[in-house]
């Protein structure tokens, strides 16, 4: 298992690579990492990282991650690269980036739409404190699952 905010920081450097031309969003980063935990949980039968993700109104949100980048609004978030990356097995960065190439390429209205249609989200009560529960998620997400 890995920190969530190293996990945060992967999604991060990944996505503001000079062939994107811009940085993502706290909002989009929020959904990344739903996504990364979902299909992890499913692969691997065990969680990417320990935080727990609530369900708040504009979708699944890691409380600690929202908090440490909500100073850039709606903005991009201006990675500077020097944080801490994680380094993931073989498998699980493959699994990884077959996740960012999936759903990396949408808005994070576009995310948040689709997190708004899928049964985790929708089956947990929306607000601050709201656990996911990963049990959902991983079955949720086994589906998916090519």
């Amino acid at each position: 298992m890995y920190n969530v905010n190293e996990i945060a920081n992967k999604i991060l450097y990944v996505s503001s690579l000079p062939d994107t031309g811009e940085y993502i969003s706290n909002m989009k980063l929020q959904k990344l990492l739903y996504y990364q935990q979902g299909f992890h949980l499913a692969y691997f039968d065990t969680p990417l990282f320990d935080d727990e993700i609530e369900a708040w109104m504009y979708g699944p949100v890691v409380p600690s991650v929202y908090e440490r980048f909500e100073k850039f609004g709606k903005n991009g978030i201006n990675n500077d690269n020097t944080n801490k990356i994680p380094i993931l097995t073989d498998e699980e960065e493959s699994l990884f980036n077959e996740v960012m190439e999936t759903y990396g390429k949408y808005s994070a209205i576009g995310l948040m739409n689709l997190t708004h249609s899928e049964k985790p989200w929708k089956n947990t009560d929306i607000g601050v404190g709201n656990i996911i529960a990963k049990n959902k998620m991983k079955s949720f997400f086994r589906n998916r699952l090519k």
